[in-house]
């Protein structure tokens, strides 16, 4: 996908930036939630940090996600963030990303349209992209999936991110899907380019953190989780010696 696929338009206080070859003419009821009920086409929603309704569109589906504070934040400020410039709001941010790394061939969800409300010096945002099949990783982990094969592929497919430049912000298991032989990273809000460097084996290190806080004791207690980690290592590390 090129820059020309992306469309920008405005109505009112709405901003969008959209794949003109999914969402030719985005208006700010694209991205609320209502009308695509009334249009029966929400077939599922998902709760977290960000609420996201799942949208069933003609040949393919659609994600519908609305950006929310996560943290201590989120005790104060629900869903509103300081606008400083299209360019440089979250979602459009994520948009291009995503663009970016669809273009290099990287598992990542097909961008379609995001959008942003102003209101005054603040914004709220939602975007849309195209759902990827599969489980997380977290759901894997919590049926007790310890298949060294699976953890290598994973690996392997951080390493490209990696080997790329790419710095996924929130890089946990419940954020890596995993279809058959397929596994994909998503949720790329607050990602980055990045030169390679010592943040390559900290963001490896907090996937950890969340594969341990999944399996609780059972990290400590059964050495299959722990080759399995060795297998997932293995392959993130061939990957970026390549790269």
């Amino acid at each position: 996908m090129n820059s020309e696929s992306l469309f920008l338009s405005r109505q009112e206080s709405c901003l969008m930036l959209a794949d003109d070859r999914r969402l030719g003419h985005p208006k700010p009821q694209h991205f609320e939630p209502r009308w695509w009920q009334g249009a029966g086409r929400v077939i599922g929603e998902a709760k977290g940090r960000g609420s996201a309704w799942f949208l069933n569109i003609d040949t393919e589906q659609w994600v519908l996600r609305h950006y929310r504070r996560g943290g201590m934040v989120s005790r104060w400020v629900e869903d509103t963030y300081l606008y400083t410039g299209a360019e440089r709001s979250r979602p459009f941010r994520e948009l291009r990303l995503l663009r970016a790394m669809e273009a290099r061939g990287l598992p990542v969800p097909a961008p379609v349209g995001a959008c942003l409300s102003r209101q005054g010096l603040l914004y709220r945002a939602d975007l849309i992209s195209v759902r990827v099949p599969g489980q997380p990783l977290s759901k894997r982990l919590m049926e007790g999936d310890s298949d060294p094969g699976l953890f290598r592929r994973v690996g392997e497919v951080i390493g490209r991110f990696h080997a790329e430049g790419i710095f996924h912000a929130d890089l946990n298991a419940h954020n890596i899907l995993v279809e058959g032989e397929c596994v994909h990273l998503i949720d790329f809000d607050r990602s980055q380019w990045r030169r390679p460097g010592h943040w390559q084996r900290r963001n490896l290190e907090r996937l950890q953190r969340s594969v341990k806080k999944i399996l609780a004791s059972d990290w400590a207690e059964e050495a299959q989780w722990q080759q399995a980690w060795l297998a997932l290592e293995q392959g993130w590390r061939d990957v970026i010696k390549k790269g």
